[in-house]
């Protein structure tokens, strides 16, 4: 994250002597990224975060990625897929994937294990449903609307408080705001749509007694299930500027204009080799000639997936785009409005629409679960 903060107890120096009231030193563990060249946040344990008292492989489920031949635009239709009991980590289902990034989707009822993903920061857009996360750090409380950003090898678990549907968007590397809304000192500038104002972080330090304890850890070797001695949860206090943090989708501000605006103008967060992008209710362009829906385009960088969270999405209508799909337009095809959604368009002055965007520079595969609720009539619905 961009900006410092500080939680629970921390001693006045880092790196000095920090007691426990019984005279024992707390074990200091410093959580940073690219070695110790970017932001860390440095953590008081009451036990040692090293000692593990078991390790063993773990098998979780399995997903096989297929090529996007014929090349074609694909719409996946998430709310036919198998909803019964299932957690938010091994409930997962991968819907599309590459080198750089896994786009999957779970409807969760139960708490999952706790769990680390040491290969890359992970997205959780909540659809629907709250929950508690809890993590080493503190907790989140979440709604429906909220993007929650897990920073790599935090570990964690989340506790739903009802059914939750999450798109889960998993990244080989680090997820955080576009660079061009920060000033060099990792200040939101005045024209992002977004500022520090709109982060909740965790308050308070977490503290859970056991001993034995399983973590699930997903490396970029396989999984292992690691037993600590103690419970990861004993942080008493921390600070620094690497954190898991929440942000409602709907606290994002949109930029509009007198012509339609490309979409980097929704970009909420970047990753390696990809974005991330939230379309929010708004009042659209107002030049009097103007055309709000999007012009044909062709990305020739980039697939685009489209996740459609709420509203009516102007430009898909007629194509059987519903609350819950997920359409993705690959690099090598042009795309572009429905037939008719240009002529309807003319005139509105605000659109209620909600959508996540994530745009890869890469292609993506097509895995096992999108295929099983392709709507594969979606390809020929431009030919009506």
């Amino acid at each position: 994250m961009p900006y410092y903060r500080s939680v629970g107890d921390v001693p006045r120096k880092r790196h000095t002597q920090f007691r426990r009231p019984d005279g024992r030193l707390y074990a200091e563990e410093l959580m940073g990224q690219e070695g110790f060249s970017a932001d860390s946040s440095l953590l008081y344990h009451r036990n040692a975060p090293t000692a593990i008292s078991a390790a063993e492989p773990f098998d979780p489920p399995e997903t096989r990625q297929t090529p996007n031949r014929p090349l074609k635009p694909r719409h996946l239709r998430t709310h036919k897929l198998d909803d019964g009991p299932a957690d938010a980590v091994l409930g997962r289902q991968t819907l599309l994937a590459n080198n750089d990034v896994r786009i999957g989707y779970v409807v969760a009822d139960r708490p999952s294990p706790l769990y680390r993903n040491a290969i890359g920061d992970e997205c959780l857009y909540f659809e629907s449903g709250s929950a508690t996360i809890e993590t080493t750090f503190g907790v989140l409380e979440v709604l429906g609307g909220d993007y929650v950003i897990i920073p790599t090898s935090v570990v964690h678990r989340i506790i739903p408080d009802e059914k939750v549907r999450i798109l889960t968007i998993e990244a080989t590397g680090h997820i955080g705001p576009p660079k061009r809304y920060l000033s060099v000192r990792g200040q939101f500038l005045e024209h992002s749509p977004y500022c520090e104002r709109d982060i909740r972080g965790p308050e308070d330090p977490l503290l859970v007694e056991g001993t034995d304890v399983e973590v699930l850890v997903r490396a970029r070797g396989g999984w292992t299930k690691h037993v600590y001695a103690q419970h990861p949860f004993d942080v008493v206090g921390w600070d620094g500027c690497q954190y898991p943090w929440a942000f409602s989708i709907h606290d994002f501000e949109p930029i509009t204009g007198r012509v339609h605006q490309p979409p980097p103008v929704h970009q909420t967060f970047q990753g390696p080799n990809f974005v991330i992008c939230s379309f929010v209710p708004r009042k659209v362009d107002y030049h009097p000639l103007a055309i709000p829906v999007p012009y044909n385009h062709h990305n020739v960088d980039s697939d685009e997936m489209m996740f459609y969270t709420g509203g009516n999405y102007e430009a898909r209508r007629g194509s059987g785009i519903e609350q819950g799909s997920i359409s993705l337009h690959p690099s090598g095809f042009t795309h572009g409005p429905q037939p008719g959604a240009v002529e309807r368009a003319l005139g509105a002055e605000f659109f209620d629409e909600l959508a996540v965007m994530v745009d890869t520079f890469r292609p993506l595969d097509l895995c096992d679960a999108g295929l099983a609720v392709e709507d594969t009539g979606y390809a020929w619905t431009w030919n009506r």
